[in-house]
């Protein structure tokens, strides 16, 4: 498991890309793990738009006002929407194939960043949730909870500092302040 241990040290955000494309295997690989991740009752509300032109991915880094700048750079985005009818912890089940979705990016050499949608405004008022739902056809069933960008990482981040971690925020059989 010290090779997962890395993985999780080691992934950052990545907001800057080069131009290479990704291999089309390796956007297959990233699929199959958001289409592996757990979720409350086998209940599978997640639905994934995969977006690779470059037009499109510039449209949909206008989402909100700040923060979906990297999905312009990016030659690959995921957006993960969901059906809350399916089930009661939608939020979560779409978040843990979201972060599935970072982690196998991450392990195959690629960089990746959660764009935030969910509650999310453009200056304009409009929500980010029904931009993105329109843009890309989705119906308005199917909330958009985030978009992961994808790409060949243009920079480098330090790894995760292991001796900050907030060992307080820790409670062993019964929370003490």
């Amino acid at each position: 498991m010290n090779d997962f241990h890395e993985l999780l040290v080691n992934r950052r955000s990545i907001r800057r890309y080069t131009p290479e494309p990704i291999d089309p295997e390796h956007v297959r690989i990233i699929l199959e793990a958001a289409l592996m991740s757990p979720t409350s009752k086998s209940s599978r509300p997640w639905q994934f738009v995969v977006v690779e032109d470059k037009e499109m991915l510039e449209r949909l880094s206008e989402c909100k006002e700040h923060g979906a700048g990297p999905i312009a750079k990016a030659p690959l985005a995921i957006v993960v929407a969901v059906d809350p009818a399916k089930t009661d912890p939608w939020i979560e089940d779409a978040s843990i194939a979201a972060y599935g979705i970072q982690l196998q990016a991450a392990a195959l050499g690629l960089g990746s960043c959660w764009i935030q949608v969910r509650d999310r405004y453009r200056a304009d008022g409009v929500s980010a949730n029904e931009y993105v739902q329109e843009l890309l056809g989705i119906p308005e069933t199917l909330p958009v909870v985030c978009i992961i960008s994808i790409g060949h990482p243009d920079e480098t981040r330090r790894p995760q500092d292991t001796a900050k971690l907030l060992w307080e925020q820790v409670h062993i059989g019964t929370y003490k302040e």
